[in-house]
């Protein structure tokens, strides 16, 4: 009898070959797919300087799928993602140097490219991701790529996230890039685009998450899709209102930054039915008017910026119950007094109020936390009084500025914390000695007080120092 033909024959190679398909089985070492392998090779073979060795396990014949930053599919070799992060902070030298090499097609079923802060790739946008059927997130963050984005990047229509962040693309957004239907996140910040946005932008229903900060774009701002949760548009060169078309963002919109733009008119009252904001930044624009009475309504929120602007009183009572961040500065508010909301913040950070007309004693300001606070910013206004129980009691202090006002304390008795970096108390009446302490700070200014004595060794140039009684020692006069 022949048995290949036998029923158990049959029955035997069905259930060879079933478990062979269906059972789990773990690749041993060197099992990379050939081609696979050979594409990931030549990715290392393009880069030039890898001084930090990120690339040092990548040894021809060992399983690629243990090499630093490669992820394969569960149980199996095929490459899915690759990873490779640079940290400047933590370590200098873990930047890599090259280019990105097309061989990386090769990785048939990759649905993630993600390469941050590695400083030195340089080249195109990548094309080769267009032969990728899979590729589905795609961070270039923090690199060195220039040139212009695709033409037919909407060809690439399973992509979920996109970040060009931090590299030196020019030219326009591609109005293809509103086919990328599936798209959640955009982000092409601190790059060199410009023109006018699609028009068709609020096609990407999927949306909702947007940055183009830090570029050269231009005109009015589109209307986007109402699922977005983040839009990110400063420091561009967008002109014009806030379009109605924004007030159908009120129900998710978390963040809405339109800081350092040339927009004008008034700021619109729907923004207070924006219930789950958390920031606000309108500031360096040439907004004017009144700040509408409807901010009253938000309750959430946690950053405002207005700074910078034509905005005149009153400005409105608001019912916030933890501000973080609050900067009015350099507009035409006459606040007298520093709100009570923010006084009773028990986790605010920041406060900026640099001509504010606020016209108070300093020992006044009593707000229920200090402990918190980063920065202080009370130049330009009329407070009078001692500064020094508010500045001591701030440990993480980094910065105080009240230039500009009525101050009158002795410097000596000025605790600096590790973390304070920036004094400036220049055009008060200030006395006493100048502490050995400010040689620590980056940036110093008491000019044009009643200062007196040597000052201590130190770097800072002769116009932090100048118009004092008696102030001696370099970078000033020597001591008699």
């Amino acid at each position: 009898m022949n048995l290949f033909n036998s029923p158990l024959a049959t029955t035997t190679t069905t259930l060879f070959i079933f478990l062979f398909t269906f059972t789990p089985h773990k690749a041993t070492a060197a099992t990379c797919l050939p081609d696979e392998e050979a594409g990931l090779l030549g990715f290392k073979s393009g880069i030039r300087s890898d001084p930090s060795g990120l690339l040092n396990n990548w040894i021809p014949g060992t399983d690629c799928c243990k090499w630093n930053g490669v992820e394969c599919h569960f149980n199996s070799t095929r490459v899915q993602r690759l990873t490779l992060s640079g940290q400047p902070e933590e370590n200098p030298r873990s930047i890599l140097s090259g280019t990105i090499s097309p061989s990386l097609s090769k990785l048939r079923l990759l649905d993630g490219l993600y390469l941050f802060d590695l400083k030195n790739i340089s080249g195109p946008f990548p094309t080769f991701l267009f032969q990728l059927p899979n590729i589905q997130f795609v961070y270039l963050e923090n690199n060195d790529l220039s040139g212009r984005i695709p033409e037919n990047i909407g060809k690439l229509t399973k992509l979920y996230a996109l970040s060009l962040v931090g590299n030196r693309f020019t030219g326009t957004l591609p109005s293809s890039i509103t086919e990328l239907t599936q798209l959640t996140q955009l982000k092409l910040d601190n790059n060199s685009l410009s023109g006018t946005l699609p028009k068709a932008i609020n096609k990407l229903v999927n949306l909702n998450y947007i940055s183009l900060e830090g570029n050269q774009f231009e005109g009015t701002i589109p209307a986007f899709s109402s699922n977005l949760r983040s839009l990110r548009l400063s420091r561009n060169k967008f002109s014009g209102n806030i379009p109605a078309s924004i007030a159908s963002l009120a129900s998710n919109l978390a963040y809405l930054e339109l800081g350092h733009n040339s927009l004008s008119g008034k700021i619109p009252d729907f923004l207070g039915k924006f219930r789950a904001l958390d920031t606000l930044d309108l500031s360096w624009n040439r907004f004017s008017g009144t700040v509408p009475a409807s901010f009253a309504n938000l309750t959430k929120i946690f950053n405002l910026d207005l700074s910078n602007n034509l905005l005149v009183d009153p400005f409105p009572v608001m019912n916030v119950k933890g501000i973080e961040s609050l900067d009015l500065s350099n507009n035409s508010f006459h606040l007298g007094k520093i709100p009570k909301w923010v006084l009773t913040s028990p986790i605010i950070f920041s406060l900026k109020l640099a001509n504010c007309g606020i016209k108070m004693r300093i020992e006044d300001f009593k707000p229920s936390e200090t402990f918190f606070y980063d920065f202080i910013d009370l130049s330009g206004n009329e407070i009078s009084g001692n500064a020094i129980s508010l500045v001591n009691s701030t440990q993480y202090l980094i910065g105080f500025w009240a230039a500009r006002n009525n101050l009158k304390f002795d410097l000596g008795k000025l605790r600096f914390g590790e973390r304070f970096r920036y004094l400036d108390l220049s055009h008060n009446a200030v006395f006493g000695k100048i502490p050995n302490s400010v040689v620590g700070l980056q940036k110093l200014n008491v000019s044009y007080n009643h200062l007196c004595g040597q000052i201590p060794k130190n770097t800072f140039p002769a116009s932090a120092f100048v118009g004092n009684d008696c102030l001696c020692g370099s970078p000033l006069k020597p001591c008699k």
